[in-house]
């Protein structure tokens, strides 16, 4: 299943990201990379979920998470768009501040603060994105 407009691939083979997922990162890639400038019109939910042989809730999921992100904004009856690059700078920076905000009324200081997300149990995506790995204290394992 390809987009011809966004030059989007979907993988329906067994083993592959969810199809919401694939759609969201290649969105997000692209938009990043500046392939999709800022301002660009993405296509509607339904246009898009028909393009690609998809269900319009599955474009939807994809659109609401790179909405989260920061990556697109939706501007009412106008549309959806990529918005710009310091969209999802400005959502990091937020988050930031809400942490160190927090941090503070817990009574940490900085470096016990700074330290904690490094210790913390992180969970990341591998490449391929169908196996989830847990990392803690430098040790990783598989699960998935």
């Amino acid at each position: 299943m390809t987009s011809t407009n966004l030059k989007i691939t979907i993988d329906g083979s067994a083993g592959s990201a969810a199809p919401y997922e694939q759609l969201r990162a290649q969105i997000a890639d692209r938009a990043r990379s500046g392939k999709l400038p800022a301002g660009f019109k993405l296509p509607t939910v339904r246009g898009l979920a028909e393009e690609l042989g998809l269900a319009a809730n599955t474009v939807a999921k994809a659109y609401r998470a790179l909405e989260a992100d920061g990556v697109i904004e939706t501007r009412g009856r106008n549309g959806t768009f990529v918005a710009a690059a310091e969209g999802a700078s400005r959502e990091a920076a937020s988050a930031a501040q809400a942490y160190a905000e927090r941090a503070h009324r817990l009574g940490l200081t900085q470096a016990e603060a700074v330290e904690v997300p490094r210790t913390s149990q992180a969970v990341s995506l591998s490449t391929k994105g169908t196996k989830c790995q847990r990392r803690h204290n430098g040790t990783a394992e598989t699960a998935g």
